[in-house]
């Protein structure tokens, strides 16, 4: 496996962005199923911030843990792999502080929601151009990286297979 540290596409990152946020939802329903078997939660909206606190760490424990192994099931499909800024393996350290400013990609858009007292349609219109926005500021980046990543001191790398 040979890779020289260049960052995918954009179209390759969000193309592997919307895979993992498919994967996300087998997570969110067996961590949302454990969560109300364990508390005896029969309502949705019962418990509700105590379920967004435990899926923030399962998450955490998710992310925190392929990364340090170097990819989610999302990036070896896209081939794309995570490193440090010396490109060696993410230390768990490392890919911790990467999934708290990774959440740049969300957290700006609820803040301005709640903010406003926003409601669904116009809340998915602030989320997908916010995610928009900060895809696209990565063209900005001496490398092409996130800017959550080069806060973090990571980077994302092609390792797409040579082509014969």
């Amino acid at each position: 496996m040979r890779h020289d540290l260049t960052a995918p596409s954009l179209l390759r990152r969000m193309a592997c962005w919307l895979y993992e946020g498919m994967l996300l939802f087998g997570v969110v329903f067996i961590a949302g199923y454990l969560f109300g078997s364990l508390s005896q939660t029969r309502n949705a909206m019962d418990n509700r911030h105590a379920l967004q606190a435990f899926l923030f760490v399962v998450f955490g424990i998710y992310f925190v843990w392929l990364w340090a192994k170097g990819q989610t099931l999302a990036m070896k499909t896209w081939h794309i792999r995570v490193l440090d800024r010396n490109g060696q393996p993410l230390t768990q350290v490392r890919a911790l502080t990467r999934y708290l400013w990774s959440w740049l990609w969300v957290l700006p858009p609820l803040a301005l929601s709640w903010g406003f007292d926003l409601k669904g349609g116009e809340t998915v219109v602030i989320f997908v151009g916010w995610v928009a926005i900060w895809a696209i500021l990565s063209r900005f980046h001496p490398s092409k990286q996130f800017w959550h990543d080069a806060f973090a001191g990571t980077q994302l790398v092609d390792i797409n297979p040579s082509k014969p």
